[in-house]
């Protein structure tokens, strides 16, 4: 077994988040995902000779948005320049993206480790840039383009080298994704290529400040994917550098399926790509009016709701991180709080049994069928004991399947939970009277037997019975028993 204490990873992570315009970058041409091939082109995103590009306004102030979301500096001006490379699935044969001059740098995340600290990540840039079609090899000894998403806007984020393991690389991705999905910029769908990541990866003796020669790892297509690769490349360049090899820099794909890395190409340095100037496009100017004006519309970002969601309704940090996890699930719990005040029941509610079923349908939130208001509904039939804990999950799962609220189902059903100490009284007696052995038990000294009676109650009142009712009851009658016989 290779000795690895002595080494530590150096990870940086170059994000891709395709953004939730209507239009591309510097076209009108449509951006929905899933059109038929070639469909939603023009002669800009086909680079012919004589278009000129127009940039979309939008896609300014979404990366803006983002820049200030990441605690970035905004550069007043911003230019655009030409990535001159082989692109098979870019007309152009170069790419409208930012080098020297970005819009955003210089800011930051915090990411909170399975251990409870806390790190901060780095923050490089935020640019602004078009994507490129897509090459399909489903076909034989052929290659297929679709260039349809040829011109997609994409906001690259490039963190600095501050990641050392994967842990903390999950941890940032799942933190950036949250964001954008906060902001509404970007849905965050890896599998779908919206958002995309490559890894720079080198290790090092601990202690030694010099950087070691990185790695460039593409094709992750899900954050475990990226946990895994990483991982796995780690391991490679310990192997390398214990059996006294060199480590090449270049370009590695991640292939999920066997969960391996194959060579790609020799990495290239940005002197490759013979950067210069766009001379189509005139620098982007955010003034400070401007960027106060996008700052006012910032959202309540993740960590402030999730802080708020402890102190305003006294939630324990577990329950605040998973309802905070994406901003629709904050907004169906705090949508349960415009129906009831119980605010630890509808917590309990949604990390249990609503999420049981969105993650058994692999469905959002958004398409999960019960409404929020009727979960609150329901959970205040509870806590004004018109029904019980147990009818309750009975009604949940009735609601699943119609588009009845609770008040319908337990009123057509007739689930109304029986609190009459005279009615409940019969149904004690006779359990008691059918079970004279567990009454001895009892009066001996072993009172655990009250569980039994309790079920046997349920059951005979097919759990209506109000369940605090039956035990004071019981309670009270077996007590009484116990002093008779003591007489």
């Amino acid at each position: 077994m290779l000795e690895t204490s002595k080494y530590e990873a150096v990870i940086g992570l170059e994000v891709h988040a395709q953004l939730k315009t209507n239009t591309k970058i510097f076209c009108g041409c449509s951006t929905k995902f899933g059109s038929s091939p070639n469909s939603n082109v023009c002669p800009v995103c086909l680079g012919h000779p004589g278009s000129l590009p127009v940039l979309n306004k939008k896609v300014v102030e979404f990366t803006v948005l983002m820049g200030l979301a990441t605690n970035c500096r905004i550069n007043e001006k911003s230019i655009f320049a030409r990535k001159n490379y082989f692109y098979p699935d870019l007309p152009k044969n170069y790419q409208i993206s930012q080098y020297e001059e970005p819009i955003c740098e210089h800011g930051f995340i915090t990411i909170e480790k399975k251990d409870g600290s806390h790190k901060k990540i780095g923050i490089t840039r935020i640019h602004m840039e078009e994507d490129a079609g897509k090459s399909i090899h489903d076909f034989g000894d052929y290659t297929m383009i679709d260039l349809n998403r040829t011109g997609t806007p994409l906001m690259e984020i490039v963190s600095e080298p501050d990641l050392r393991s994967s842990e903390e690389a999950y941890l940032y991705l799942t933190k950036l994704k949250q964001i954008l999905t906060y902001l509404d910029i970007c849905d965050g769908n890896m599998e779908e290529g919206s958002l995309r990541c490559d890894a720079n990866i080198s290790i090092r003796l601990k202690g030694e400040k010099k950087f070691g020669t990185k790695v460039e790892v593409k094709n992750m297509n899900s954050f475990r994917n990226v946990e895994k690769a990483i991982e796995k490349e780690i391991e490679r360049q310990i192997d390398l550098i214990e059996d006294g090899k060199q480590i090449i820099q270049q370009t590695l794909l991640w292939n999920a399926d066997l969960e391996d890395l194959f060579p790609m190409r020799t990495k290239e340095e940005a002197h490759d790509y013979r950067y210069f100037p766009d001379p189509d496009l005139m620098p982007v100017v955010v003034n400070e009016d401007w960027k106060i004006e996008l700052e006012k519309s910032l959202p309540e970002l993740p960590d402030e709701k999730r802080n708020r969601f402890i102190e305003e309704y006294k939630l324990p940090i577990y329950d605040a991180d998973i309802l905070t996890s994406s901003i629709n699930l904050a907004d169906y719990y705090e949508k349960i709080l415009r129906v009831t005040n119980d605010y630890k029941s509808a917590s309990n509610w949604v990390m249990t049994e609503v999420l049981k079923i969105v993650n058994e349908q692999k469905i959002e939130i958004k398409e999960f069928k019960i409404t929020p208001e009727n979960l609150g509904e329901l959970i205040n039939l509870i806590n004004n004991k018109i029904i019980s804990h147990k009818i309750a999950k009975d009604v949940f799962n009735e609601m699943l399947t119609s588009n009845k609220s609770p008040n319908e189902i337990v009123k057509e059903k007739n689930l109304t939970q029986i609190s009459d100490s005279s009615e409940l009284e019969k149904e004690i007696d006779k359990i008691l009277d059918a079970n004279p052995k567990d009454v001895q038990d009892y009066l001996s000294g072993k009172e655990k037997v009250i569980g039994f009676f309790v079920g046997q109650i349920m059951k005979a009142t097919k759990g209506k019975a109000n369940p605090q009712t039956v035990n004071e009851l019981l309670k009270q009658k077996l007590d009484s028993k116990k002093t008779f016989n003591n007489v």
